[in-house]
């Protein structure tokens, strides 16, 4: 349900007070538009991030294929208030039939395809210029990239090929403008906070849960999906839905024996990396019913209880999230020392940190402070009398890329839970949840033997003190940054051409990063593995544009993104193979491109991007123009875009695009080389 913010309904009384008491709200009306078609293909086969929906899925996109249908139908209406004011609609009726599911195909408010799109008045007080209502304001002039331009969200449903006057979100707000001295301007703006739009996290409804048999990758086949999104909420390699398959599976572990110490009494020792390690056969925890009873790896036993229905049952995961990628009469595949599915990852888990886990569920939350969401934002602008054009920047707001946490939580009460980990005379693990009384244990039945721990031992959980299977909850917030930055561009006449320098700058400060920590997730901790904490950026832009051969602009960037904070410590664990070392390094992950396939790939302490871009007018009258951006990332990430709009008449105007992504499958253009696409379009407008 739509929850109107005080500052919307503030600024709506503003809106309504004015055109009431004008009579002529209603005259001198202007209406504008257009109809639009943009019909986009992909150019090569293959599978998209989160497309698959089990292990075994091989769908995947084949070239030629449709990737967007969109209809669009664009109102433009302009009217007066008396002589002093005026007021504004943009209507944007939107419809993309390909879109993977509805929240990516017709209306949906605060996206791209929010069909009101703005609503507002322009008027005056004094020397102060106001325009009040839902709208759009742009700081930042880069290419390619949004610094400055921050204080609207922005939808990422095409990345960043579509323009960004499109992807940019209008909100509400009150902007007012005054001139200072003779050339300079101060603006100040408070505006709605609101979320980017992204693949993969969109269309989590808030309060959704996750238990066995209950998976689902919520935009399955959504063409830009990153990596990053997909750990979370992928069907199939998020934890979102691996934590519920997690909750099954364990419940066969605890009803074969693996994980209850009252039947295993080397529970509390046994690791998963020393379980596969070694060979079984059909006596004890290691037993395995099918197909192979005797002389079975390790691995390949702990696959089949994972993903064999004819050992698990109702309970097995049977190939659907990425538990553990290991062939089930071999066992080949498994690798400790190169990970790329769960169970690998956490080696040096025991199988008494199981059966904490017997029976878990997931749930999604978001928690937006919706009653106080106003972001507060200042800049000020001149020009200097050598040709100097320069502003200063402060915008305190909620940085709207969204930050998820994870925590325990109590399945009935919701109450956060405790944590408690225990170390046993063999030098291994075990975690134990309990209530913030210490008295209430969740997971499965179990007694611990004290002489197996140094110190304390987890408490024996009865039927008394068991408060059931907890659950693992993904919290989805927004948190305030400071925003200081600014830029300046100037003009130099050289022999060659006139050149213009430019220059964005941006200081974040108290901005969310990912940490990963290897060592916690290698013995099973699941929430210290994966933290979100504060860090400050330094990001900057400079930019260099020059005209030649009349009308021919090329534009070359530079950008960097620096991470003042990064964290990249360093360090190898033991584990139960004999001689085999895992990574527990605790690092600053990559947002965009970590994922369960890479390690949990590691980010960059100093990211860098660069960019060149063409725009040149063509045909008679130069009626048309042709614009190509071409940017290369650190890491090997490439993306192009070429796109051309020629009139045929004032009222038919036909485009093309072409999308390339290519290079390293880890960055965050190459991970997106499968949708590479080409799109055309026709519009017609009516004045």
């Amino acid at each position: 349900m739509y929850k109107r913010s005080p500052l919307h309904l503030a600024v709506l009384a503003a809106l309504s007070v004015p055109a009431a008491a004008n009579a002529s709200f209603f005259e001198d009306i202007e209406i504008n538009g257009y109809l639009k078609n943009e019909t986009a293909f992909f150019l090569k086969d293959g599978q998209k991030t989160g497309e698959a929906k089990t292990m075994l899925d091989d769908r995947h996109a084949s070239a030629g294929e449709v990737m967007k249908f969109e209809n669009s139908a664009r109102f433009f209406v302009n009217g007066l208030l008396g002589e002093e004011s005026s007021w504004h609609l943009d209507i944007n009726l939107i419809c993309d039939s390909e879109g993977v599911n509805s929240d990516w195909q017709c209306h949906k408010n605060y996206t791209q395809n929010d069909w009101f799109r703005e609503a507002y008045i322009d008027t005056s007080m004094g020397d102060v210029s106001l325009r009040l209502g839902k709208q759009q304001v742009v700081w930042g002039t880069a290419d390619g990239v949004k610094l400055l331009d921050i204080v609207n969200p922005t939808d990422f449903r095409e990345m960043a090929q579509n323009a960004i006057e499109d992807s940019r979100i209008p909100v509400w707000m009150v902007n007012a403008e005054m001139p200072m001295g003779e050339s300079g301007n101060l603006q100040f703006i408070v505006a709605q906070a609101k979320p980017n739009v992204v693949a993969g996290l969109n269309t989590i409804e808030d309060g959704d849960v996750r238990s066995f048999g209950n998976i689902d990758g919520v935009d399955d086949g959504h063409p830009f999906i990153m990596k990053g999104v997909d750990t979370i909420s992928g069907g199939v390699n998020g934890f979102f839905n691996i934590g519920a398959a997690m909750g099954g599976v364990t419940s066969i572990f605890w009803g074969g024996g693996f994980t209850d110490p009252a039947l295993n009494p080397n529970a509390s020792f046994a690791t998963v990396g020393g379980y596969t390690a070694g060979s079984y056969d059909s006596t004890g925890p290691g037993f395995c019913a099918s197909p192979n009873p005797t002389g079975i790896s390790g691995a390949a036993c702990l696959k089949q209880f994972t993903d064999n229905p004819l050992i698990g049952g109702a309970f097995s995961n049977n190939n659907v999230t990425n538990l553990i990628d290991a062939n089930q009469f071999t066992g080949q595949g498994w690798d400790i020392t190169a990970p790329n599915s769960m169970w690998e990852y956490m080696p040096n888990a025991t199988f008494a940190t199981f059966n904490t886990y017997v029976g878990m569920s997931t749930r999604y939350v978001r928690d937006y402070n919706e009653d106080f969401d106003a972001n507060f934002g200042l800049r000020y602008r001149d020009s200097l009398e050598n040709g100097l054009n320069f502003s200063v920047n402060y915008f305190y707001g909620y940085n709207p890329n969204p930050v998820v946490n994870i925590h325990w939580a109590d399945p009935n009460t919701g109450e956060k839970l405790l944590v408690n980990e225990y170390q046993t005379v063999a030098g291994t693990t075990v975690v134990q949840l309990s209530d913030s009384s210490g008295t209430r244990f969740y997971g499965g039945n179990a007694n611990y033997n004290p002489a197996n721990y140094v110190g304390n031992a987890p408490t024996d959980v009865t039927a008394a003190n068991n408060q059931g299977a907890p659950v693992l909850v993904f919290e989805e917030t927004l948190e305030r940054v400071h925003n200081i930055g600014g830029s300046f561009d100037y003009a130099v006449e050289t022999s060659f051409a006139p050149v213009v320098l430019r220059v964005e700058a941006l200081y974040q400060k108290d901005v969310s990063q990912p940490v990963i920590d290897r060592a916690a997730l290698a013995r099973g901790n699941l929430t210290a593995a994966l933290r979100m904490e504060e860090a400050d950026f330094f990001k900057y832009v400079i930019g260099v544009d020059v005209t030649v051969l009349k009308n021919l602009l090329i534009s070359g960037q530079f950008i960097q993104y620096r991470n003042l904070d990064f964290i990249d410590d360093k360090a190898r664990c033991t584990t139960q193979v004999p001689g085999v070392t895992v990574d527990c390094s605790r690092y600053t992950a990559d947002p965009s491109a970590m994922h369960l396939s890479n390690g949990l790939l590691k980010g960059w302490e100093n990211k860098e991007f660069y960019s060149l871009f063409f725009s040149k007018p063509f045909g008679e009258s130069q009626l048309g123009r042709w614009n190509n951006i071409t940017m290369y990332e650190d890491g090997g990430g490439w993306w192009n875009r070429f796109d051309l709009e020629y009139s045929f008449t004032d009222e038919w105007i036909g485009s093309a695009e072409l999308n390339l992504y290519w290079g390293d499958e880890d960055t965050t253009f190459g991970q997106f080389e499968e949708s590479s696409n080409i799109q055309v379009g026709v519009k017609y407008i009516w004045e």
